[in-house]
C-alpha cells in the first residue's frame, strides 16, 4: 500500500508537467509550478523508514512555502486549484502530527489517505495549468 501512495506522488509530478511556459507573463506561474514540482518528488523520494516523519514534514513545510509563492503568481487565476491542494496539504500536515505523536497502524494510514488526497488535488492543479505552462 505504501508503494502505491508513493508511485500516486510519482505520477502527480509527471501530470504537473514538464516543460516551458509559452509566454513571458506567465514565467512566473511557471517558476513556481516548477518548484512545487520539485519539493513534491522530494516528498515522493522520503524514506521514512530511514528519515522518520521528520523528513516528511520538513518537506510538506517546503512545500506549503512554494504554495503560496504560487497562490501570489497565479492570483486568482487557478484560485480554486490551489486552495483544494491547500486543504490537502493541511490534512497531510495534520496526519504526519497525528502519526508523529501517536505512532501507529491507523495513523500510517491517515497518512497514506492524506498523501493520496494531496496527489489528486496536484494532479487537479496540474492538468488546469497545463495549458499554460
Amino acid at each position: 500500500m505504501r508503494r502505491m501512495t508513493w508511485i500516486s506522488i510519482g505520477a502527480v509530478i509527471v501530470m504537473l508537467g514538464a516543460g516551458a511556459c509559452g509566454t513571458e507573463s506567465s514565467s512566473a506561474v511557471c517558476d513556481s509550478l516548477a518548484q512545487v514540482q520539485q519539493t513534491a518528488d522530494q516528498i515522493k523520494n522520503a524514506n521514512v523508514s530511514e528519515n522518520g516523519l521528520s523528513q516528511l514534514k520538513t518537506d510538506l513545510q517546503a512545500l506549503q512555502t512554494s504554495l503560496q509563492r504560487l497562490k501570489t503568481d497565479a492570483k486568482t487565476q487557478f484560485s480554486t486549484q490551489l486552495s483544494t491542494v491547500q486543504t490537502a496539504a493541511d490534512q497531510f500536515k495534520a496526519s504526519i502530527a497525528s502519526a508523529k505523536t501517536t505512532p501507529s497502524a491507523a495513523t500510517f494510514g491517515n497518512v497514506r489517505t492524506a498523501t493520496a488526497g494531496l496527489a489528486a488535488s496536484l494532479q487537479q492543479l496540474g492538468a488546469s495549468m497545463s495549458g499554460t505552462c
